[in-house]
């Protein structure tokens, strides 16, 4: 072999080498007992080094910075322990084929390493100076698993006539059918993890259940401290690598008992969080790439965190935030490997916060849109108490399109309007403002109310995009004494009446508004004195896998109170219709309740 350095050719191995494995070997010894700053043969006298049998030292061999050079491209791994057993030098080919870093060994007593296994051959070595073999089997002690089947030597290194230290030459590669073996238990491994994670995380659209589910998964099976930042909600996803210096929102924080008293220094979920610059979680921001480091004086985490690794939280292109995860020094530090199965971790549960996040934000601007529009009904006469409720439904969504409206009518009548929108979310907020405004502008014409559901089925059917909608329509005339309905396809209202049952009324139905198939017709039914009639939606009485009629008859069994205050007859309802503090309906609630006043 022959190696350049410069413009400067070297020699190749002594004539008794035979292997490029033993060429190393002899590189290492000549540069003496290494040192932990890759400085090999730094610490050696100078009348002890080699090639002082020429005279002005030129050998190439004796120039330390040539035989550094010559060690770090050889392909075989190579590496020296002290006469402590300590690991002071590695060359790249040994940390690429144990798959080791720098920080894993430098340092470090051989028996805290991924070579524990081997401590006794290594102390035979030194104190008889005989090389010895050595096979690995795996993950021996604590650190990250060596490869199973690496043949290793280990050669005593001498130094004016005694064993300083020991040189380890790795012989070969793993052996193919153990290195597929392990590739096959890695990703076994991935897989494992990411079905246990899509079982925890993300169970709710909850941005903040969602990042505790992540932070608890990861403490303490992955990590001894995990945190979990996110972006405010008022802010824009962006491209990772294009989010440096973002201030972000701690959503969950958890440690081990052990850092649990250090973890309460830290950011506690619900405060801003801006990364210090130099920090790994600021690295990670501005990179878009995860982060594998030893805390520093810019890291925000516990004093006892030894190793930390920093994953971008990022879905659909678009960073969402980031998880931060740490480990003690009793613990192994993080490994490339790790960070890559991590990163897959993050990035499933980023899907998951990003689904919380967009649904949040979609819930927030619907539910706005909706109390805005379904304020209290207008003012009907002064012969006719009115009280209304509206509950959002406690499981699927916070809003939808359910409305009521009352229209106030020349000679003392008043139109009473319950409607249920098809959907949930804004587009169905939206639709029923378009249903509200136009049932407005039509009950002004002074209709009958089938002929404003006429016309109101008229209007809508002609929009393509509107969705179609139930709609019950009561003209009160306490004047006349007597109700005039009309239905399109909703449910009929409940009447109350002092000393008997309630009464569920009888009302003509037609097909729901937009279908554009019209057909609807009215009927009435006499007004009398102290009666209270209900108008409600289906998410009161319906549910799931019970016929509509045995719902119904639960509404029309109960005993409510037909006189007193309109408000305590709807808190008589809901409790008995839906409970709290669960409800078991699981469609939002809307109700309309009018009684006409004694004159």
């Amino acid at each position: 072999m022959h190696f350049r350095h410069g413009n400067r050719a070297a020699d190749g191995p002594p004539p008794d080498a035979r292997s490029l494995a033993a060429t190393a070997a002899a590189l290492a010894a000549r540069l003496g007992a290494p040192t932990g700053s890759d400085r090999p043969g730094g610490d050696r006298p100078e009348d002890d080094r080699p090639g002082e049998d020429r005279p002005g030292g030129d050998r190439p061999d004796s120039d330390p910075d040539l035989l550094r050079d010559l060690l770090a491209a050889v392909p075989v791994g190579v590496a020296v322990l002290d006469e402590h057993l300590r690991w002071s030098y590695l060359n790249p080919a040994f940390a690429a084929v144990t798959g080791l870093r720098r920080a894993d060994l430098l340092g470090r007593a051989a028996g805290t390493t991924p070579f524990a296994g081997a401590l006794a051959v290594l102390r035979r070595v030194l104190a008889d100076g005989h090389d010895r073999e050595h096979v690995t089997g795996g993950p021996e002690a604590p650190g990250s698993p060596v490869p199973p089947g690496l043949r290793v030597r280990y050669r005593p290194l001498r130094h004016t006539g005694r064993t300083t230290g020991v040189i380890v030459v790795l012989l070969d590669d793993p052996d193919p059918a153990r290195e597929q073996l392990r590739e096959l238990q890695q990703a076994r491994a991935r897989l494992a993890l990411l079905d246990a994670a899509a079982e925890r995380i993300g169970s709710t659209l909850d941005i903040g259940t969602t990042c505790a589910e992540l932070a608890a998964f990861a403490v303490p099976g992955l990590a001894d401290l995990a945190t979990v930042d996110v972006l405010p909600p008022e802010a824009e996803p962006t491209r990772p690598g294009r989010a440096g210096g973002q201030r972000l929102h701690r959503a969950a924080s958890r440690a081990v008992p052990e850092l649990d008293a250090a973890l309460a220094e830290l950011a506690r979920p619900g405060e801003t969080v801006r990364h210090r610059e130099g920090s790994a979680a600021a690295r990670s921001l501005a990179t878009g790439v995860a982060v594998l480091a030893e805390p520093g004086p810019a890291d925000a985490c516990p004093p006892g965190a030894a190793s930390l690794l920093v994953l971008p939280l990022a879905a659909r292109g678009r960073l969402v935030g980031l998880l931060t995860l740490g480990r003690t020094a009793a613990t192994p530090a993080f490994t490339p490997d790790e960070a890559a199965l991590f990163g897959d971790l993050a990035a499933h549960a980023a899907t998951g916060i990003d689904n919380a996040r967009r649904y949040t934000r979609s819930q927030g601007i619907a539910l706005e849109l909706q109390r805005a529009l379904l304020s209290e009904p207008g003012s009907p006469h002064q012969n006719l108490a009115l009280a209304s409720r509206y509950l959002p439904s406690g499981s699927s969504s916070v809003v939808g399109g359910d409305w009521y409206e009352t229209v106030r009518l020349p000679f003392g009548r008043t139109l009473l309007v319950m409607g249920d929108v098809m959907g949930h979310g804004v587009e169905a907020a939206v639709d029923m403002s378009h249903y509200r405004s136009a049932l407005r502008d039509i009950a002004a014409t002074d209709l009958p109310p089938h002929r404003i559901l006429r016309q109101l089925d008229h209007v809508i059917s002609a929009d393509d995009t509107a969705r179609p909608a139930t709609c019950l329509l009561v003209l009160a005339d306490p004047g006349r004494g007597r109700w005039t309905l009309s239905s399109a396809g909703h449910l009929p209202p409940a009447l109350i009446t002092p000393d008997r049952p309630t009464e569920l009324l009888r009302v003509p139905t037609g097909p729901p508004l937009g279908t554009g198939l019209g057909g609807y017709e009215q009927s009435t039914h006499p007004l009398g004195p102290g009666q209270t009639l209900l108008l409600y939606t289906d998410g009161l009485v319906e549910r799931r896998h019970e016929d509509i009629d045995a719902s119904l008859a639960r509404l029309a069994a109960l005993r409510l109170p037909a006189t007193g205050d309109l408000d305590d007859l709807l808190d008589a309802v809901l409790h008995s219709l839906a409970p709290p503090p669960a409800p078991a309906a699981e469609d939002d609630i809307a109700l309309l309740a009018a009684r006409p006043r004694a004159r």
